[in-house]
């Protein structure tokens, strides 16, 4: 067994790809829409669903938010350097949450960032040890 993907529901699937892909470095995998279902799906990830787990990205048309509720945690992504993809990050028009620094009751460095539906992205150096 596998972790295929992690779906997320947005209020604007363009919005929302262009986070991913421009903002986060990530690629579109693949996009279509289901007229008879009202919605569209779009994969975005950091490489092939083959190989990697990707982010499921689904637009139910008509809907243009969402309640995220107290469930949902965060989704995390390493970076090389959690510094230096905030700066980049923010330079894109990405919206900082958590500065970055070491964790609060550990030593690993960490961000968060949010997309444009309010979830939470957090960065992690790969060096960590929490």
């Amino acid at each position: 067994m596998r972790l295929l993907h992690t779906m997320l529901r947005v209020g604007d699937m363009d919005r929302s790809i262009a986070f991913y892909t421009e903002v986060l470095g990530m690629t579109l995998l693949r996009r279509k829409d289901y007229p008879d279902g009202k919605f569209t799906l779009a994969f975005v990830g950091y490489g092939d669903e083959a190989h990697n787990s990707v982010l499921e990205l689904t637009h139910n048309w008509g809907v243009d938010s969402y309640e995220l509720g107290t469930g949902y945690g965060h989704i995390a992504l390493e970076v090389e350097d959690v510094y230096k993809a905030c700066e980049d990050i923010r330079s894109r028009g990405g919206k900082i949450t958590r500065e970055p620094g070491p964790m609060l009751h550990g030593s690993s460095i960490l961000a968060f960032v949010e997309d444009p539906d309010g979830y939470k992205v957090e960065l992690l150096s790969p060096t960590r040890k929490d």
